[in-house]
């Protein structure tokens, strides 16, 4: 079988996404982002979403198809996030998907888009070894998944148990005045501060907790000890070194992600890990995984920037695993999900 041409399609959060590729080649990709709408409010508004998504699909589509070279007839099928997300922006990404697969008589496929973010990482490493691992960091995700086959079975491992990491970083990033995202801030910031100047705790590393919960993740007691400390400087007139205070957060929250990653390759056997999500753009976590992974000798499979947040390739990539794999497409009437679970992969 010649290599499958897939179109995917990604509107799970502020993002309308599309791209082609065939087989783990990439053809085209393209995104129209409504961040800079939800900026005032300081977190996405999901109808404000909603809305941008029905505005922008078909010019991104359109754009995408053009940019590929391609006519809808090309396609051996097409792939929609369908969950987990937000449920006004996959219904519109959703309904737009069927509209097109029953127009163009093509396959179509609903697909979990954080399991997308591990297949994504193909275009650039190539196809998966056996029992990989994968982490996956992002806004409201913070997993820890074994791949045993990216198309038909993945295992949960660890997943957060309150705040994800990117969450944590939003509501320090909102204490300390920084504008939504505040991720980005933060990075920058720590770059140029002290990581030893602040302790900062690392949730389920220590004691009971961390032997009950080893490959679990829990960031609202980060974010909660860091908000007092910064609120004390305050209450005392003192100046708050900002820098100092992305530094410390920072590393803490990278050294409890690589640690808990390293672990579960460990005890899996794994030598390779995959990581995803839009947190995987942060450098002092890249940095950290590749330290890491030097020292316990484990591949690290981090995507380029790009590809880290939310994007149509990284949904057609996945695609292409199902319709390799054989996989049935999704049934005609197939609902959207937001909060499907992290072990299905398509519906």
């Amino acid at each position: 079988m010649s290599e499958p041409v897939v179109l995917g399609i990604e509107s799970t959060c502020d993002e309308t996404a599309a791209a082609v590729v065939r087989g783990k080649t990439l053809l085209s990709n393209v995104v129209a982002s409504s961040m800079e709408e939800h900026a005032r409010y300081g977190g996405v508004i999901p109808e404000i979403a909603s809305r941008a998504h029905a505005e922008a699909f078909v010019p991104v589509v359109s754009k995408a198809m053009k940019d590929s070279g391609l006519r809808l007839d090309d396609l051996d099928a097409i792939a929609v996030s369908a969950g987990p997300g937000l449920a006004g922006c996959l219904a519109v990404g959703v309904s737009g998907a069927k509209a097109l697969a029953w127009t163009a008589k093509k396959p179509l496929y609903g697909i979990n888009h954080v399991i997308g973010h591990i297949a994504v990482t193909q275009l650039q490493f190539g196809a998966f070894p056996n029992d990989t691992l994968a982490l996956i960091v992002s806004g409201g995700h913070t997993s820890l998944l074994h791949v045993r086959d990216i198309a038909r079975h993945v295992d949960v491992v660890g997943t957060t148990l309150d705040d994800a990491a990117g969450e944590c970083f939003d509501k320090v990033a909102r204490l300390l005045g920084f504008p939504y995202p505040g991720g980005p801030h933060i990075d920058r910031h720590a770059k140029l501060g002290n990581a030893g100047a602040l302790k900062v705790p690392m949730g389920l590393t220590q004691g009971r907790s961390g032997q009950e919960h080893p490959y679990d993740f829990s960031f609202s007691g980060v974010k909660t000890a860091v908000a007092r400390w910064v609120e004390n400087r305050q209450a005392c007139g003192a100046d708050v070194p900002v820098d100092d205070v992305c530094a410390s957060l920072a590393d803490s929250v990278a050294t409890v992600l690589a640690g808990k990653a390293m672990k579960a390759c460990k005890r899996f056997d794994s030598g390779t890990l995959i990581v995803g999500g839009g947190f995987s753009a942060n450098s002092q976590l890249r940095a950290k995984l590749s330290n890491e992974g030097e020292k316990h000798g484990i591949q690290v499979r981090i995507p380029e920037l790009k590809l880290c947040t939310d994007n149509g390739a990284m949904v057609a990539v996945l695609g292409a695993n199902l319709v390799e794999a054989g996989v049935d497409p999704s049934p005609e009437d197939f609902p959207i999900n937001s909060s499907m679970p992290m072990d299905v992969i398509s519906l």
